[in-house]
């Protein structure tokens, strides 16, 4: 099939690679370069470099609303888009354009997490399982019906990242699936129970209140790593935590019990990994012997 392919961070990239390996990607569409590195000079993300390195035509429009984005997009003949964390909203003359309709690859299941952040929200949450939507796309967020559905366990050491990955490659695997199977898997109406909104994360979540439950720091910590992030002050430096699990132990919140377990408040949490500003990631033993903390000190 003729593929216009929507998509533009690194989660996009496999199921690019995977439809340019069977089908004709006739085009690959992008948010704009923005700036990026130490001179602030706009670069391309990663799914419009990877484009470019496969010899397909990359557009980066503003916005698919003006009639003349549309007419553009009409012009590469379609047979289906598919679209993987754009970015862009997709009008409905745009959405109209492919002659078998756009297709988009989201990861949750629906109706569970609509919206900007299901990975993250998934594990915060405490689910015991996410996976992959491939969905009819509406004008609606996230409301399409979906043509299949490929689960995965969320286990107790999954970051957002670690899940991030696994998900992106079931989603190269599940839209290959779909499009094999257009023209027989039934599109089911996304039922009415159940939806939840997976949104944008606020900077302001990612501070750890060491007086929650050790669950809920536990479920945070893993949910915002690697980026941006969950942190707390050690002796007055801001650190990131990047892992970690539940652990024995009682204190005061905040309360360093041994090592880098830490009580909360209710149960404790032993951080794994974490990162100084300006540093690369390291394990707690690598941080503990640079910047020893005593027992009993407070994190805040």
């Amino acid at each position: 099939m003729r593929v216009v392919f929507m998509g533009t961070p690194d989660f996009s990239v496999p199921a690019l690679e995977a439809l340019h390996a069977r089908h004709d990607v006739v085009a690959v569409y992008a948010q704009p370069p923005r700036p990026s590195g130490r001179g602030q000079k706009p670069r391309p993300g990663p799914v419009a470099a990877r484009a470019e390195a496969l010899g397909i035509p990359v557009r980066t429009p503003v916005s698919l609303r003006p009639a003349e984005a549309v007419a553009e997009l009409a012009a590469f003949r379609p047979d289906v888009a598919v679209v993987a964390a754009y970015g862009l909203i997709l009008p409905q003359a745009a959405l109209d354009v492919p002659a078998r309709g756009c297709l988009n690859i989201h990861a949750s299941l629906l109706p569970r997490w609509r919206g900007a952040a299901p990975i993250q929200r998934a594990i915060m949450a405490g689910d015991a399982e996410t996976g992959v939507c491939i969905m009819r796309m509406e004008a609606g967020l996230d409301t399409g019906p979906v043509l299949l559905r490929r689960p995965t366990p969320i286990g107790p050491r999954d970051t957002a990242g670690g899940l991030h990955d696994r998900l992106a490659s079931i989603g190269a695997e599940a839209v290959i699936a779909a499009l094999d199977g257009l023209d027989r898997l039934g599109a089911e109406p996304q039922p009415a129970a159940g939806i939840t909104y997976a949104a944008k994360i606020d900077k302001a979540e990612a501070r750890v209140d060491w007086a929650r439950p050790a669950v809920e720091v536990d479920r945070l910590i893993r949910g915002l790593a690697p980026f941006p992030g969950a942190w707390t002050e050690v002796g007055g430096e801001r650190v990131k935590l990047l892992l970690s699990e539940l652990a024995e132990g009682m204190g005061a919140p905040g309360e360093v019990l041994d090592g880098l377990t830490v009580a909360c408040g209710d149960g404790a949490v032993r951080v794994l990994g974490v990162q100084r500003a300006g540093r690369g990631a390291m394990d707690v033993a690598t941080f503990l012997r640079g910047s020893p903390v005593a027992p009993g000190t407070r994190l805040g």
